[in-house]
């Protein structure tokens, strides 16, 4: 850049210097909280129904009542947390039919990137590190032991479903599933909640990745198509029997678990 240029551009910024403002660090506070709340909502420790007390929430996770603020406004956007009178925000409760037409969307892009994966694998257009990358998700995943946590399920399953739709080359497909995580989270938390599930859910991603580096592309897509829609199928069935619940009288609890979320 030439000195004529940068003096140009400094003079302007002097001009402007009242308009211009020092960046904000708030956004990182604000999305830590919003995902640390996301998770909690995900395996079940702030529950349906739930009261969310702000003050309570800020101390668990060390930080004011600002960032919590702006984070809660994110998930009342997404329906995640919503207004109930005089208690104020809940967590809300998950929409099963929400939950069928994601996976019906899902179903169909999880299918679509292990074909494309398969294909690129075939073609040897991958190079060595997505496919590493890929097999430590996979690895991470199957060394959990069944008894873990939920919450490192979770964070296992996307972690490895991400590594899947890289592998594909398609970033459309990661941007469009990523918008959708947070439900996605609820329903997989829904199914990783019973433990038999837990090590089948890692048999079937073993599999779709065997097919995948295969550059088996008709077995690929299969596998992962039979994958989401039996995850689906399984989320739905749950739903309908535990009959998850918006309302109740949580109080009593609300505090207990707002302190665990961490």
């Amino acid at each position: 850049m030439s000195r004529s240029i940068r003096l140009g551009l400094n003079s302007e910024f002097k001009s402007c210097g009242a308009r211009v403002q020092h960046l904000d660090p708030q956004p990182a506070l604000i999305d830590r909280a919003y995902e640390q709340l996301v998770e909690a909502i995900a395996d079940g420790t702030l529950a349906p129904g739930q009261r969310i007390r702000q003050e309570e929430l800020g101390r668990a996770l060390g930080v004011s009542r600002q960032p919590i603020s702006h984070a809660l406004q994110l998930l009342k956007q997404q329906k995640l947390v919503e207004e109930n009178g005089r208690r104020g925000l809940i967590v809300s409760g998950i929409d099963a039919e929400r939950i069928r037409e994601l996976y019906q969307v899902r179903t169909a892009l999880d299918a679509l990137a292990a074909r494309l994966a398969a294909e690129r694998i075939a073609g040897r257009v991958i190079d060595v590190q997505q496919r590493r990358a890929a097999q430590r998700a996979l690895a991470t995943g199957l060394a959990l032991r069944p008894d873990a946590p939920m919450l490192a399920f979770i964070q296992a399953d996307v972690a490895f479903h991400m590594a899947l739709y890289r592998l594909s080359g398609n970033r459309a497909i990661e941007d469009t599933v990523a918008a959708q995580w947070p439900h996605l989270k609820r329903s997989m938390g829904a199914v990783l909640d019973d433990p038999e599930q837990r090590p089948l859910v890692w048999a079937e991603h073993q599999e779709i990745l065997r097919l995948v580096l295969a550059g088996d592309v008709a077995g690929a897509e299969r596998a992962a198509r039979g994958h989401t829609d039996r995850a689906g199928g399984e989320t739905a069935r749950r739903l309908s029997r535990s009959a998850l619940l918006t309302g109740g009288d949580r109080d009593a609890a609300d505090g207990a678990a707002a302190s665990a979320v961490r």
